[in-house]
């Protein structure tokens, strides 16, 4: 089935679908980071299906009581809106909230009655205990019987999300049904966006716009197809001070220290290839435990950074490098720099602009793995890392990107440079290049019974002269639209 308002997420409305068909009761968990378009999507497929939908609210500095009372009301609210009577008294407890929600459901007749608890971290509060019993009570003494409920939990609060429902060890374990991870849209859902809301970007631009917010459908909403690019990004970025309390509120009400994780956030945006789990504590002031452990797990399962391993060393080295666009764009050009920000039309093509551009193409490459496999025809990677180590003559060496196909005995030596034209490789770059083949080839990670090709990835190609004949294949921008 095909719907007008979404764009991509074939899986996902696939996955929803299968669902709503099923002939049996539902319990499904959606979470990802803050502005990927969960509630969209429910809504969008769902649609009339939905016969409740209550929504937590995030509230700050209040006592455990009051807080649980407004959600409460909330919830009652959503059952009136929802057409019970207002006859019925107002629940005190998660417990009496979920009995009406039952007597409710009782008295529609639907082949499939969809249930949606959007913001579940928000409407079970701090201290949730309670609410998670009770809904763990209301799915499996009632709800589960049915045979004909689809229960939707939805949360942006990740580490929540995973540690009192994904993997609860309560009422809740082992009762799930389907859990989706909604990650920020493709090049190529982008592409489809712009295309239909009257957009006519250049694949060029459509990546620049990706380096700058990333694929969040929140964001890319919120250009204006009248204006440029430039202006977009000077609007959204430059011009309107929300935007500092933006970069906060994709962490703030997320976590329970969401202090803690602002700072992992900034001091990892000082350092684009990311540092090591010592280097981070240390720059953030933070023991290496378990609460530590966690804060890095949740970033990593929210999307907002990546681990990657990076070889050359005795040992591998563990990396984890913020990949969330819109926290790195907001890092670089925004935080801290007050009225000295500027605009982006003063910065494009300058070198601030190239630095930035050089580094996130790298992310947004290594982002769309799948594409460049695809483009090199390799149909498996056995591992894909970064390396960095010294040459035989002692000059250092970097390999952003490796890609370690066992089947067919060849590492892929990925070179990835932005440009906004064609890229030239001249004498001194081609020494680089063949300096780090030669590095690479002495270190005890290149299989020697390996054969390696030298992939350059760029924007739109390389200009061939006497300094490019070492390549052997090339990705360009355009591949990774496919």
């Amino acid at each position: 089935m095909t719907y007008k308002n979404i764009v991509g997420r074939n899986e996902e409305t696939r996955q929803l679908e299968r669902f709503l068909k099923s002939s049996k009761s539902e319990f499904i968990a959606i979470y990802g980071r803050r502005r990927v378009g969960k509630s969209f999507l429910v809504e969008e497929v769902y649609k009339d299906r939905i016969v409740f939908r209550a929504i937590g609210s995030y509230i700050k500095e209040k006592d455990e009581k009051t807080y649980k009372q407004t959600q409460l009301d909330h919830f009652y609210d959503s059952l009136l809106d929802s057409g019970m009577s207002e006859e019925t008294p107002r629940p005190g407890n998660w417990r009496e909230a979920f009995r009406l929600l039952r007597m409710f459901l009782e008295g529609i007749r639907a082949k499939r009655r969809v249930v949606f608890l959007d913001e579940l971290p928000w409407l079970a509060g701090p201290q949730s205990s309670e609410m998670i019993t009770e809904l763990g009570y209301f799915w499996n003494s009632w709800a589960d019987r049915q045979r004909n409920i689809v229960l939707v939990v939805c949360g942006s609060a990740t580490s929540w999300m995973l540690d009192n429902v994904i993997r609860d060890y309560g009422g809740l374990h082992g009762r799930l049904t389907g859990t989706l991870r909604l990650l920020p849209f493709s090049l190529k859902e982008c592409e489809l966006y712009f295309k239909r809301h009257g957009f006519h970007l250049s694949k060029y631009e459509i990546a620049v716009a990706y380096m700058a917010f990333g694929g969040i459908p929140y964001y890319l909403d919120r250009m204006d197809n009248v204006k440029n690019l430039s202006e977009n990004i000077d609007d959204f970025f430059f011009k309107d001070e929300r935007i500092h309390q933006e970069f906060k509120d994709v962490y703030t009400g997320l976590y329970a220290t969401s202090e803690r994780y602002v700072d992992v956030v900034k001091a990892l945006g000082t350092k684009f290839y990311g540092m090591t789990r010592r280097e981070l504590a240390e720059a953030i002031g933070i023991e290496c435990g378990g609460t530590f452990t966690k804060i890095l797990d949740n970033l990593h399962e929210s999307g907002i950074t990546r681990e990657y391993p990076r070889y050359g060393k005795e040992r591998v080295e563990t990396v984890y490098q913020l990949k969330d666009f819109f926290s790195l764009f907001y890092l670089h050009f925004i935080y801290g720099k007050g009225t000295t920000a500027g605009n982006w039309r003063n910065i494009q093509r300058t070198p601030p602009f190239y630095a930035w551009a050089g580094n996130t193409f790298e992310l947004l490459c290594i982002e769309h793995l799948t594409q460049i496999k695809e483009k090199l025809r390799i149909a498996t990677i056995s591992r894909n890392y970064c390396w960095r180590g010294v040459a035989p003559n002692g000059s250092t060496a970097q390999i952003d990107l490796v890609l370690e196909w066992k089947g067919e005995r060849t590492d892929y030596i990925c070179e990835m440079k932005f440009s906004e034209h064609e890229f030239v490789i001249d004498k001194h770059y081609e020494s680089v290049l063949a300096n780090k083949i030669e590095a690479f080839l002495a270190s005890r990670q290149h299989t020697k019974t390996h054969s390696i090709q030298l992939v350059m990835i760029t924007t739109n190609g390389i200009v061939p002269n006497e300094h490019s004949k070492d390549i052997n294949q090339q990705v360009i921008l355009v591949d990774l639209f496919a």
